[in-house]
């Protein structure tokens, strides 16, 4: 579905990703492990196509077969590709009803709306609330997380989905990945937590900006803890590891 070649990204004189290959196939979720700051996030943000990211990079980017590299984040959301904030933004003025339809371009009942607000944790009175300040990081959160459900993305991104909101709801996160997937769709979680990572059918290893572990998300997660757990990653030399795990 998405394929990754040979990803670089440079800021000043530091390499923040280097060589970076990886191929995601439908249907399936995958989780992205490292410590903050080894080029996680930063490699969301190429996916997605956010400026300063876009044509600043190396390396080619295909989704379904298509080369993307050069295009925009609007481009790519319309082949489905999208991505759930850290932080979600502020909306001010923008009603939550609205955020969910896309002021109504979406048609679905209220019914429909609170069904899917029940599944992220949030009560019906959220469709009469704003998007703004006066919503807790946790309650944008999940707002958030109830668009991805309404968007059905083909290929969607979370950045530190569980940031926010209490550990109990782990499960709900469970859920949301595998709904998004029993459509069709491919889910990429970006966390430094093994227990969302456990979630996914297969994780790969970030240190230094190169894939350092890949595949089973349990034995990726054990190698994380192991090597990395007591690294600071700015003093890990390329060659941490002299290759490449395969678990």
């Amino acid at each position: 579905m998405l394929e990754l070649k040979n990803i670089n990204f440079t800021t000043g004189s530091r390499k923040i990703l280097e060589d970076i290959t990886y191929t995601f196939e439908k249907g399936k979720i995958y989780a992205v492990l490292g410590n903050n700051g080894v080029g996680k996030s930063t490699l969301a943000r190429i996916i997605m196509g956010l400026d300063g990211y876009k044509g600043n990079h190396g390396g080619k980017i295909f989704f379904e077969g298509q080369d993307i590299t050069d295009t925009n984040i609007t481009e790519r959301a319309k082949l489905g590709i999208t991505m759930a904030w850290q932080e979600p933004a502020r909306f001010e003025g923008l009603g939550v009803k609205e955020y969910l339809t896309l002021g109504k371009r979406i048609k679905l009942s209220e019914n429909e709306l609170i069904e899917i607000l029940n599944l992220v944790g949030l009560n019906p009175f959220y469709l009469h609330r704003k998007v703004d300040k006066t919503l807790s990081g946790g309650e944008r959160k999940r707002i958030e997380l109830a668009s991805l459900i309404i968007l059905k993305p083909k290929f969607a991104i979370f950045d530190e989905p569980d940031s926010g909101i209490d550990m109990m709801s782990n499960i709900m996160i469970e859920r949301i990945f595998k709904m998004i997937t029993a459509n069709g769709g491919s889910v990429l979680s970006i966390t430094h937590r093994e227990e969302i990572a456990e979630i996914a059918d297969e994780a790969f290893l970030i240190c230094s900006g190169r894939i350092k572990a890949e595949g089973d998300p349990k034995k990726v997660s054990e190698v994380y803890k192991t090597t990395c757990d007591n690294c600071a990653h700015i003093n890990v030399p390329i060659d941490f590891f002299e290759n490449e795990v395969k678990l």
